[in-house]
């Protein structure tokens, strides 16, 4: 049984894109081939733009596949939810005569006897969820996935990871979206910009809350992010940004599946949050806990993408606006009460004193001191004082 002629579910057909040049190369010589690929962002980070270069590259690009299926593959649940809906797009008889579980080994039989196809999993939580499908769905058609784990995928040819924008990407892309229903001043858009760290959507959640803020500025959203932390990384376009499509929302499903297997991941996270963005030594986290379940947590941080490690430095690296929600109070997140947040700017700045040199004018603790300093202009001063006063 062929397919229906134009047979597409892409949720969404990207009109605005940026950037990306490499990465969509990267996907036509991948998928050009058998085999599948996994677009997977860099440090994991939610809201880096997975889903939206997957459904760019389905929509736009001459792959000539079809049918063209995606599946929130976000559990194995969603996962036969996915193949009985390409069942039944396929033969709508099959939807009453069938039950959902026979329903998704039909349409898995389906693929394994057809070529041609393009399936895009989106939003992979455990590669455990798909390995039927991609065992029994065969070569015949192309698989594209997308998810948060930057953990190895076997078996997987290509895996393009994806980073934040460069500068000029992200400040092209605001400017775009808040400029949509006319000119308007946009002076400090680019502070705004490196401000939320080029990541994709917190620049797409500012920009359409711009452009239905004529009289809100990009240095008075700044102002406000500065005074209102919690409650700007949660405000979306009133139909344009979902709640569920936030900031803080998409990094607190992620922070959900990290402390359901390990709740220390969460308080180093929020640790983390009080250094510089960038070389954190892994020793400032020695004491915290035993070294097995350190490396763990640690682990999952960078399995999730939520940190990025150095081996050969020793030191961590967490991207700033992740830092800047992680310690910002909220009580509508149990990831980021005022007790814990002030629990981690505590320990944080106590692990800082402990690993300062008890002296500066010897030449052997200079290194120890550079390594240092960042992390020190970075710790509140109150908090580093009171720490000292306590040693």
């Amino acid at each position: 049984m062929d397919a229906p002629a134009g047979l597409n579910d892409l949720p969404v057909y990207p009109g605005l894109f940026v950037g990306r040049t490499r990465e969509l190369e990267r996907l036509d010589a991948a998928l050009a081939n058998p085999g599948g690929a996994v677009v997977q962002a860099v440090a994991g980070l939610g809201g880096i733009g997975k889903s939206t270069l997957a459904a760019h590259w389905a929509a736009t690009r001459p792959h000539g596949r079809a049918p063209i299926w995606w599946i929130t593959a976000d559990s194995p649940a969603s996962v036969q939810e996915g193949l009985a809906d390409l069942a039944g797009a396929l033969q709508p008889a099959l939807t009453v005569a069938l039950p959902i579980e026979e329903l998704a080994k039909w349409a898995m039989r389906w693929l394994a006897s057809h070529g041609g196809w393009l399936l895009i999993l989106d939003n992979v939580n455990d590669p455990a969820d798909i390995t039927p499908l991609l065992t029994r769905a065969g070569r015949q058609g192309r698989v594209l996935i997308t998810s948060r784990l930057a953990t190895p995928w076997h078996g997987i040819p290509t895996v393009v990871r994806l980073d934040v924008l460069d500068e000029t990407e992200a400040l092209d892309l605001l400017t775009r979206i808040a400029t949509a229903a006319g000119p308007r001043d946009l002076d400090g858009a680019a502070e705004l910009c490196a401000e939320l760290g080029h990541l994709p959507l917190a620049v797409e959640q500012v920009a359409a809350y711009l452009a239905q803020s004529p009289l809100t500025t990009p240095r008075a959203y700044l102002a406000m992010l500065d005074q209102y932390p919690a409650a700007m990384y949660r405000q979306g376009a009133i139909g344009v940004t979902p709640p569920e499509r936030t900031i803080a929302r998409i990094w607190r499903i992620t922070l959900d599946q990290i402390t359901d297997r390990e709740p220390l991941a969460a308080d180093l996270l929020r640790l983390l949050a009080w250094y510089a963005p960038d070389q954190i030594p892994a020793t400032l986290l020695d004491d915290l806990a035993d070294p097995p379940a350190l490396q763990a947590a640690l682990g999952l941080l960078t399995a999730y993408s939520m940190i990025t490690s150095d081996p050969a430095t020793g030191t961590l690296a967490v991207h700033r606006l992740v830092q800047a929600l992680a310690r910002t109070p909220d009580l509508d997140d149990p990831h980021r009460t005022p007790q814990l947040v002030d629990q981690a700017r505590t320990h944080a700045t106590t692990h800082l004193r402990t690993a300062l040199p008890a002296t500066w004018d010897t030449p052997a603790v200079w290194p120890t001191w550079r390594t240092l300093l960042p992390h020190i202009d970075a710790a509140p001063a109150d908090n580093l004082i009171r720490a000292g006063h306590a040693a």
